[in-house]
């Protein structure tokens, strides 16, 4: 289960800012080994402050897990064939690492793997970063040709991740009045990009929309709605409209009821508890936005669990290496090392091939 992570305590927060503004898959800034360095020590004594606000670090870890033990659970009843099922985390940034995972996964004596993407939408900056930094671990690690790999790397649409965050919308707006509701804005938020990035070509601006166009055709309630990005850092140009913006154009606007829908995110941490909640809306309410509001992140859903489940038994099924799109790369690509995938499992392979012939 690739993602983010996030510092678990206050002296994990520099360490984290240390390698994610190291890595040239997320930002690249001239210098970058010494302007990145000072960056990061630069924000890390506020950071440290903002985790220390929300109870001393993330809880991203807790959730991962959660939402992992719930899902290898299901897999085993959906897939008895292949089970039973483990999962393991491999966060990009903090510990437990890819190179963690590996080990933990030698020790246990697995063979077939699933390197599955916890961002719902692709980005070379967080699904294909958290890939290239697995592939390398496998050299650190010595455990090249250990496993044999398949890629799940994106479901922005899938109808079980779709109908969760639905389904979230909906516990959302009752935080309003019944006589409010229709008229409450739901303003879904991503984490926004580099624009250097997007120029390149990356998915990410049109899967996020279409995951925002799946909830709004599943929900099909008269709400008016908009897509903002947030959570820029360094000095770069960022993809926006930013969510900051939007919230004081808002109030400009005198709107009063404004719902944040966190599209991109599948658990609480910083962005939602300390950004959205505490940042956005203490901003919002001061301008008189006093309808504030967050839908309640995925964390320990049912229905979110079912959904992972989902799509890794589908995965399994369908024979797949990755996705069909995997394999392309942005227009104007810069890294020689992307949309790689050593030693694939070959059964899986050939059972694709063979239904091709079929089909042919």
């Amino acid at each position: 289960m690739l993602n983010m992570g996030g510092p678990a305590t206050l002296d994990d927060v520099e360490p984290f800012l240390l390698n994610l503004f190291a890595d040239r898959d997320l930002l690249r800034l001239p210098a970058q080994r010494v302007l990145g360095r000072f960056i990061a020590k630069r924000r890390a004594p506020r950071v440290r402050g903002l985790y220390d606000a929300i109870g001393g670090g993330s809880p991203i870890r807790a959730w991962t897990e959660e939402q992992g033990r719930g899902m290898v659970e299901r897999l085993d009843r959906l897939s008895p064939e292949t089970a039973p099922h483990r999962f393991y985390v491999a966060f990009r940034y903090v510990e437990p690492s890819a190179d963690d995972a590996v080990r933990r996964m030698t020790a246990d004596g697995v063979t077939r793997a699933i390197a599955f993407s916890q961002y719902p939408q692709y980005s070379c900056t967080t699904t294909g970063s958290s890939l290239s930094e697995l592939w390398r671990a496998l050299d650190r690690t010595g455990t090249r040709g250990r496993f044999q790999w398949s890629i799940i790397d994106r479901w922005p649409t899938h109808d079980g991740f779709i109908a969760a965050m639905a389904d979230s919308v909906r516990q959302g707006l009752t935080q309003y009045l019944t006589a409010q509701r229709d008229d409450v804005l739901l303003m879904f938020s991503a984490h926004s990009l580099p624009l250097s990035v997007i120029a390149r070509g990356d998915a990410y601006p049109q899967e996020v929309g279409a995951s925002v166009q799946a909830v709004l055709e599943t929900l099909a309630l008269p709400n008016p709605s908009l897509l903002a990005y947030q959570s820029e850092v360094g000095p770069v140009k960022w993809l926006g409209p930013s969510t900051e913006g939007i919230i004081r154009r808002l109030a400009r606007d005198r709107r009063h009821n404004v719902l944040v829908v966190p599209i991109a995110f599948t658990s609480d941490h910083i962005e939602t508890l300390s950004e959205i909640d505490r940042e956005y809306g203490e901003l919002a309410h001061s301008l008189g936005l006093e309808g504030f509001r967050r839908t309640p992140a995925l964390n320990g859903s049912a229905l979110f669990k079912d959904a992972l489940a989902d799509i890794v038994h589908a995965h399994l099924r369908s024979g797949q290496l990755h996705s069909t799109r995997y394999r392309e790369r942005c227009p104007g690509c810069v890294n020689a090392h992307c949309r790689r995938l050593p030693d694939p499992a070959v059964d899986q392979q050939r059972r694709s091939v063979a239904r091709m012939r079929v089909v042919a």
